[in-house]
């Protein structure tokens, strides 16, 4: 019996060590091999609609989700003043094409120059842009491969390659100054880098969460 008892713990110990080398030879091999985050999204180059004088709004011929193309016309103004006789001042054009992923301005209101009316984005060029962690900056470089996986389509996987890594980290642009007390906490600081898809045959939306694995291997 106590022969029993002593093979039964023994197997039972060497089933944890090899519960426990296999998961830290996982978690090992993902290390060397792969930087990951879920700290990424896909977004692109949100570009604004502008009208180039100010005056009262009196069309806007788009809705959220028009597609759009490169200067098509998607308002117009009221002139101002007198002074200006310029009539093609007043409309303004769709800067590219893509869609209309923002409607801001509303018939009727007084809008003033380079205030935005509507933002377009154009869907062939939506990208992924990771934040990675200072300590692991130095193992990233351009053209890795990287595994993506989308939230808006978690059962179908993505595959990109790093088109750019960020020259400073996302709190050099923060509105708010660090502090200069002398209650400073230091923490990682986040690295954006940009990842273009090798294939996108859906359709993504702007803002979506997701997750990256870049190959460091």
């Amino acid at each position: 019996m106590a022969d029993k008892r002593k093979k039964l713990i023994t197997l039972i110990i060497a089933a944890m060590i090899i519960a426990l080398a296999s998961v830290g030879g996982y978690y090992w091999y993902q290390n060397a091999y792969y930087v990951s985050t879920e700290d990424a999204r896909v977004t692109g180059d949100l570009v604004s609609v502008s009208p180039q004088i100010s005056g009262k709004l009196l069309e806007l011929n788009v809705e959220e989700g028009d597609i759009v193309v490169k200067d098509q016309i998607l308002g117009r103004q009221g002139l101002s003043s007198l002074q200006e006789s310029n009539i093609d001042q007043s409309v303004f054009r769709a800067p590219i094409g893509g869609i209309v992923i923002k409607k801001q301005g509303t018939v009727g209101e007084y809008i003033s120059t380079g205030q935005t009316v509507a933002i377009i984005v154009d869907p062939e060029k939506l990208y992924i842009s990771a934040n990675i962690d200072e300590t692991k900056l130095i193992k990233i470089k351009e053209g890795q491969l990287v595994d993506i996986t989308i939230d808006q389509y978690s059962d179908k996987s993505f595959t990109g390659k790093i088109k750019q890594v960020g020259k400073a980290s996302n709190s050099t642009f923060a509105l708010l100054p660090s502090s200069t007390s002398g209650t400073f906490t230091k923490v990682i600081q986040k690295i954006p880098v940009k990842i273009e898809f090798d294939k996108n045959d859906v359709t993504l939306l702007p803002g979506t969460n997701a997750i990256v694995k870049i190959h460091i291997k």
